[in-house]
């Protein structure tokens, strides 16, 4: 018998069986990559995640005959629809076995949930806060995904949303680069050389984690203020922000960071992190001294870099500040020996950085869709 739960955060079984359930799903795929475990918790935990000062979030199971074969997060992100004026409800976390009547039951208990809220519209998969990634693979299941910044499923799940009805909204494409291929056009160089000669523009690197905390409420402020327009905008709080700069830290090296001033403001940035995965993989998603320090052995033997999360504001593109920005990108890729770098989830709406990833030599080789259906 096939039966839809939700459950209490502070059971420590039923939190036990959410986080756990992916490890059975995806234990002969070494594509992929299992969050880490304390993160899942914390999403869940309306005392502990910032996102439950706004919004509101519902877990469920699907169990059949007391074994778990699914799970999901509802989710009502008030702030996004204030600012979008839209009655929507999204999902997160999900996760099932190869059943359409198991994913069409979790699925139905999102939807009930959101329809007595008086939503009419279902969208996902969608993160809990900055840095998490966006939409259900549809492409690249060869590859494994880049750490936790990225969701990876298994390729019938596509397949069985859509036969439930339900959409794309819009695709995020994640592009490859052969860091000795990297093409960074001349044209490019010399205006980025002439902006740190006029001193309009500095760039800012990191020697300490401490250091890049110091300034995380202002690249928060301005993440808030460079991507207002962008499709999955809303305006993150300080404490979302802080617990941002909490994870980035926990991954950065914070060499690879780099803000750009101009003046005594932060004007731009560029997020880049050394790929850490097999480590995740090897301790199934759990810290502890010996994982982190591991995890801080991997992030300089690494041949991978994943570039995830650059910009600037739109008053410093004509001033040469794009150009700096992807000047000080291949300077980033090209340090510490790395061999390959990712440029992870670019939204198909940015039409113009997916063109110049490509001109720099990227090729799109993975892509997550978020999809949508109208609630009735």
């Amino acid at each position: 018998m096939l039966t839809i739960e939700t459950f209490d955060p502070s059971s420590r079984s039923e939190m036990n069986a959410f986080i756990n359930f992916p490890f059975s799903l995806y234990q002969d795929i070494p594509q992929w990559v299992p969050q880490i475990r304390v993160d899942i918790r914390t999403m869940i935990n309306p005392k502990k995640h910032p996102f439950y000062q706004h919004s509101d979030v519902v877990p469920f199971l699907a169990k059949k005959d007391g074994k778990v074969v699914g799970r999901i997060v509802a989710m009502e992100n008030h702030l996004y629809n204030q600012v979008h004026q839209k009655k929507q409800a999204n999902f997160s976390l999900l996760e099932t076995i190869d059943d359409i009547t198991v994913l069409e039951a979790l699925i139905n208990a999102v939807s009930d949930w959101a329809i007595k809220r008086g939503l009419n519209e279902l969208v996902g998969p969608k993160p809990f806060g900055l840095g998490e990634g966006y939409g259900i693979l549809v492409e690249g299941f060869e590859h494994r995904q880049m750490m936790t910044m990225m969701n990876y499923n298994q390729a019938y799940l596509p397949k069985l949303l859509e036969k439930l009805g339900f959409e794309k909204v819009v695709d995020f494409v994640s592009c490859m680069i052969e860091v000795d291929q990297f093409n960074l056009p001349e044209k490019v160089r010399r205006v980025a050389d002439r902006v740190i000669e006029k001193g309009t523009i500095r760039v800012q690197s990191f020697q300490t984690r401490n250091d890049l905390k110091r300034l995380g409420k202002e690249i928060g402020q301005l993440y808030n203020e460079v991507f207002v327009n962008n499709w999955e905008y809303y305006p993150y709080t300080d404490q979302e922000i802080t617990a941002a700069v909490d994870n980035v830290i926990m991954f950065a090296d914070p060499g690879l960071i780099k803000v750009l001033w101009g003046g005594d403001k932060v004007i731009g940035f560029l997020f880049a992190f050394p790929d850490v995965s097999r480590i995740l993989q090897r301790y199934q998603g759990r810290l502890h001294p010996l994982s982190i320090v591991e995890l801080m052995r991997e992030s300089k033997r690494t041949e991978w870099v994943s570039v995830n999360g650059m910009g600037i504001l739109e008053d410093y593109y004509g001033r040469g500040g794009n150009a700096l920005l992807y000047s000080e990108m291949e300077k980033t890729v090209k340090s510490r020996g790395f061999k390959y770098a990712e440029f992870t989830q670019v939204a198909e709406t940015t039409q113009q950085m997916r063109n110049d990833l490509i001109t720099l030599g990227g090729k799109e080789y993975k892509n997550h869709r978020v999809y949508k259906k109208a609630l009735v």
